[in-house]
């Protein structure tokens, strides 16, 4: 609907001038003598015509400079403000409304101003989100830079900034804040993230020029961090319900914007990548995670994706299990999560690792050598239980093929598990699932498995595990028996060191005769006694299991037979023969059915 507005002077207007679907009823006296840009384009209209007709659809700001631009130059007081600025500075340039068609024109007082609301963090915060308004003229005039330049001194130095209070309403505000002319004048004090929210609420564009700024000053990259992660979350809304369950800021988020469409989203994804800092754990491993699987959703580049594996994989040990289970979305949907997403994660950490364990190695050696006190889990033990929980999650899934599965369980060394319980359970849980397996591809998943690594309620489930080969099963009980034996002669050893200690303090009491009762070592004694007969107990009771094994499988005599010796249980009444005190039983002696038994894997 066109609107029309008239200039309340008392005099006929001799001049219309037209921008969209407004005109303006003007005189051209008081236009021509503060711009030569209108001065020329009245001396090109024809004087037959009573009221020229002018068309400024190009003029920047459109209506609303045009209205504060004639308000000026009626000599009608105009309220210059952060918002307005920008459109009268560019719409007066493009008037030419310099100091030759009058002193203090609409150039100079503009500038000025504008050189005042670079000294205020929330005004040029304003200025520079109306520049987007008038872009083309405001990057020839240098605004935007000008306002992006301001902004990034005040986050360096936070003293520069000039900011008002947080978090005060309007009627606060314009009662107990000092304000000049519009600007706001009253400090506030925060941390190092102050900033956060308040460039959070720039555009992609902007913030992207605002972000490149500070990092060309070295800013800490943790704080450059820190801004993009913010404003990741707040503009995407799967990160964003993230930040709800942590913290609940989402909330504010989702109220005060709309949602952006898919291309801006994955757009938003590429340039934070992009605008990540290199280093190791600048930002939080789950936040990574997050932006991966978005990425993936939304099919972002395949560099955008390659660059986010390789970050969560440098810091793989700070990522939890949830995070890890990545649905696959791929074209081919094979399995239900992607395992080779997992994969390549796992690669870029062992290839990170290796190089830290090497520049390291002499130092950790001497300080395990030095300080005799357990240590916290490394990033290796840590990542090995992670992927042991991740094989387990998808041990189920049918469609997980079994290179699939070994090629992950097998990029994590032996020495990073301190116990392969997690790895067995993995195993297991496969092969209860893919019940179609043959007994060599069994055998071969089996072998990721370090037997004489189990705890002993782990041995004793895969000693009664039907799922695995006998193989196996035979292997896990020769490991067994081979810990009770050196447990049972560890004891005996500690017992001859208990006989001699005791023989000496018997000496020394003798020496001191001090009337003090001299320490009985009898009850320490007894107490290992116990012991050996609970491990006895433990053996008698495996052998039994063995033996109701033997009678269900009639293979298991034939293997016994190739092993070289039967396993016959004892009576449950018979006494076992306590063995001369001074025999030394040697952990490292085996039978030669123990030594074929070592050849079955």
């Amino acid at each position: 609907m066109p609107i029309s507005r008239h200039c309340s002077t008392g005099l006929s207007s001799d001049v219309i001038i037209e921008i969209g679907d407004t005109s303006f009823h003007l005189h051209k006296f008081p236009l021509i003598s503060r711009s030569k840009v209108l001065e020329n384009l009245m001396n090109e209209l024809s004087s037959e015509n009573k009221k020229s007709v002018l068309e400024l659809h190009d003029l920047p700001g459109g209506a609303k400079a045009l209205l504060l631009v004639a308000k000026f130059c009626y000599g009608v007081k105009i309220e210059l403000t952060a918002l307005n600025v920008v459109g009268l500075r560019c719409a007066s340039e493009y008037l030419q409304m310099s100091e030759n068609y009058g002193e203090g024109n609409l150039i100079l007082q503009t500038e000025n101003f504008l050189n005042h609301v670079f000294g205020y963090w929330t005004d040029t915060l304003k200025a520079l989100k109306t520049c987007e308004e008038v872009l083309p003229f405001a990057e020839e005039l240098h605004i935007t830079s000008r306002c992006i330049h301001s902004l990034v001194l005040k986050v360096a130095d936070q003293s520069l900034a000039n900011l008002p209070v947080s978090g005060q309403s309007a009627a606060q505000s314009s009662e107990d804040a000092e304000v000049w002319n519009g600007i706001s004048l009253t400090p506030k004090t925060s941390g190092e993230d102050w900033w956060f929210e308040d460039v959070s609420s720039l555009s992609l564009p902007l913030y992207k020029r605002f972000m490149q700024g500070a990092s060309a000053r070295h800013m800490k990259p943790k704080r450059i961090a820190g801004s993009l992660v913010y404003y990741a979350k707040k503009h995407i809304p799967l990160l964003g319900s993230q930040t709800s369950s942590q913290n609940g800021n989402s909330s504010a988020f989702k109220s005060s914007l709309s949602t952006p469409s898919e291309a801006d989203q994955r757009n938003l994804i590429e340039e934070t990548v992009e605008l990540l800092p290199n280093e190791k754990g600048i930002a939080p491993t789950k936040f990574l995670l997050g932006c991966l699987r978005t990425a993936m959703a939304l099919y972002a580049s395949s560099s955008c994706c390659a660059s986010l594996e390789k970050r969560i994989g440098a810091q793989l040990d700070e990522a939890d299990l949830e995070d890890l289970l990545i649905p696959n979305i791929g074209y081919s949907m094979e399995t239900l999560h992607d395992i080779d997403c997992v994969q390549r994660m796992l690669d870029h950490f062992m290839i990170v690792e290796h190089d830290v364990i090497d520049s390291t190695s002499n130092d950790i050696v001497e300080e395990r050598s030095i300080v005799g006190v357990s240590q916290p889990l490394s990033p290796m033990a840590k990542v090995a239980n992670l992927i042991d929980s991740y094989l387990a999650e998808v041990a189920p899934d049918v469609n997980v093929k079994l290179p699939k599965f070994q090629s992950l369980a097998a990029v994590i060394p032996d020495y990073a598990r301190t116990l392969d319980d997690g790895i067995y359970r993995a195993i297991d849980i496969y092969l209860k699932n893919h019940s179609w397996l043959t007994d060599s591809e069994k055998e071969e998943i089996c072998r990721l498995v370090n037997y004489q690594k189990l705890s002993l309620e782990a041995s004793t489930h895969a000693a009664q595990n039907e799922r695995l080969p006998l193989r196996v099963v035979v292997q896990v009980l020769f490991f067994e028996q081979l810990k009770l034996r050196t447990s049972v002669a560890g004891w005996f050893f500690a017992s001859d060191n208990v006989e001699n200690s005791q023989n000496l303090s018997a000496n020394l009491a003798l020496i001191r005769n001090d009337g003090n009762t001299p320490p009985n070592p009898v009850l320490a004694f007894d107490n290992m006694k116990e012991r050996v007969a609970e491990l006895e107990k433990e053996c008698l009771s495996m052998k039994q299991d063995l033996e109701k094994m033997m009678k269900s499988k009639g293979s298991w005599n034939m293997i016994l037979k190739k092993l070289g010796g039967k396993l016959v249980p004892k009576p449950s009444n018979a006494k076992v023969p306590k063995p001369c005190r001074k025999s030394k039983i040697s952990p490292a002696s085996t039978t030669p059915m123990e030594e074929k038994a070592m050849e079955v894997n």
